[in-house]
C-alpha cells in the first residue's frame, strides 16, 4: 500500500521524509499536538514512549524542514499497537497519513509483526473511514476510554489490520 502525497493544489509532491523522533523534537510535536486535540498527550507521554524505546517517527516536507505530523506505536508479542498518529491541522488530507502508516506497517513486517491494533474516537469518522480504506476491520469497543468534554468519557472503536509477511 503506497500513497501519493499532493501538494495544496494538488500536483504531487516531493516525497515527505520521515526521521526518528527525539525529545528534542518535542517543542515543535507538541505544538501539533496541541492544535489537533481537545485532549492531548502530555510532553511526558511522547518523553516515556520515546526513552521506552517505542517506534516514533517526525514526518517532515524535507529533511530540515517544517514537521507535519509523526506517529508513535508500541510493540508487543507478534504485534504492534498504533498509539498517536498525527498530522498538522493545516496539511490534513493530502495523504500524510497513509504515508506514515505505510512506513509503520513496514516496521510491522521488519519486527514480523502479525497484526496492527489501534483506537479510534467513536466521533471521528474521518479516520475511521481512513483506518477502513486502509483495511482495518472493526473488532471491537472500548467503552469510556477517551476523556470527552464536561468531564464525561467517550467510546473507542477498536480496530485490527492483518500485516502479510514481507513479499507475501
Amino acid at each position: 500500500m503506497s500513497a501519493t502525497v499532493q501538494t495544496p493544489a494538488g500536483s504531487a509532491a516531493s516525497q515527505p521524509v520521515l526521521e526518528p523522533m527525539r525529545v528534542s523534537h518535542l517543542d515543535a510535536v507538541m505544538v501539533l499536538e496541541n492544535a489537533s486535540y481537545e485532549f492531548p498527550w502530555s510532553r511526558g507521554n511522547f518523553v516515556d514512549s520515546l526513552h521506552a524505546g517505542y517506534p516514533a517517527q517526525l514526518l517532515r516536507e524535507a529533511p530540515g524542514g517544517v514537521p507535519l505530523g509523526y506517529y508513535v506505536a508500541m510493540a508487543g508479542v507478534d504485534e504492534v499497537h498504533l498509539l498517536n498518529i498525527t498530522v498538522a491541522p493545516a496539511a490534513r488530507r493530502r495523504g500524510y497519513a497513509r504515508f506514515m502508516l505505510d512506513d509503520l506497517v513496514r516496521h510491522c513486517r521488519m519486527v514480523e509483526a502479525l497484526s496492527l491494533w489501534l483506537e479510534v474516537r467513536e466521533s471521528n469518522t474521518g479516520a475511521q473511514r481512513l483506518y477502513e480504506r486502509y483495511g482495518f476491520a472493526l473488532v471491537g469497543r472500548r467503552r469510556g476510554y477517551y476523556p470527552a468534554a464536561g468531564g464525561k468519557r467517550e467510546d473507542a472503536l477498536l480496530m485490527n489490520l492483518p500485516i502479510a509477511p514481507a513479499g507475501g
